[in-house]
């Protein structure tokens, strides 16, 4: 092992710093930056790679670094001390680890589907903190594949990777175009649900979903494009008791979802 890194202005230091805040370095380096051991352990499960590892002892009480390097010795270790890493560490109560991943990147092509795939699409999606709520639904729903057309944000930003909770590790996600998507989704003979606030669109819960499905979200702010309208096989909406025209995304999305798993489930009984 190295001598510890005790600067805050260590080139490592600066590059997680970098690898953080920039997309494109992110690109460039191929990396991304992981914090926090149950992040770090559901990445490692789902066969994503990583490459280095720091480590504040100080904070790291649980010796959880030890574990992490029995699944993968080959992880470089670096210890960091208490006032560099709370330059790195980008969330309250840090456990004392980050790491450094390859990402993953799935083509529609890779995509392993089930007999009748549950998909969820999503249309230029802005927030990460958004995408990493849908990525726990997509999680907890155990649906098939996520689609995120034309983004807005990384799908490895390191927000929408703590809003996840690590989920986007464990579960198929693809990024593509819009028009990608569509055609292969007709490809697969898969029908979609567009969620749109339009005259033709009826109540969530009078669908069938018990076929292959993709249902799409789009953004809070201008909803779905014409694209994706004028190729949905319905349109739906989640009526709305009150003032409010519309919820949060990600809280729409778990509406939505739940109902295709609540109907799937009904039919096994």
């Amino acid at each position: 092992m190295t001598d510890p890194i005790i600067s805050t202005t260590n080139p490592h230091i600066k590059n997680i710093l970098k690898l953080q805040a920039n997309s494109r370095d992110r690109h460039s380096q191929n990396l991304f930056v992981i914090e926090g051991y149950r992040e770090i352990y559901r990445a490692m499960i789902s066969g994503i790679e990583i490459k280095e590892l720091y480590v504040c002892p100080e904070l790291d009480r649980q010796g959880r670094s030890e574990e992490l390097l029995e699944m993968d010795s080959r992880i470089h270790l670096l210890q960091v001390g208490k006032a560099a890493f709370s330059r790195i560490a980008y969330r309250e109560g840090s456990d004392g680890l980050v790491a450094l991943a390859v990402p993953r990147i799935l083509k529609l092509s890779e995509l392993e589907l089930g007999e009748n795939p549950l998909i969820l699409v999503l249309e230029s999606v802005e927030k990460p903190g958004n995408l990493g709520a849908i990525m726990r639904t997509a999680d907890a729903a155990g649906i098939d594949a996520v689609i995120v057309c034309d983004p807005l944000t990384d799908i490895y930003n390191p927000n929408a990777i703590r809003s996840a909770v690590g989920c986007i590790f464990t579960c198929q996600v693809v990024t593509c175009s819009s028009k990608e998507a569509i055609d292969w989704l007709k490809h697969k003979k898969v029908k979609v649900y567009a969620a749109a606030l339009t005259e033709k669109a009826s109540i969530y819960h009078q669908m069938d979903f018990m076929g292959s499905t993709a249902i799409v979200m789009g953004t809070e702010a201008t909803g779905l494009s014409i694209e994706w309208l004028d190729n949905s096989d319905n349109q739906i909406i989640i009526p709305m008791k009150g003032i409010a025209d519309s919820m949060n995304v990600s809280t729409s999305a778990a509406v939505l979802v739940f109902e295709a798993v609540r109907q799937r489930e009904q039919s096994r009984r």
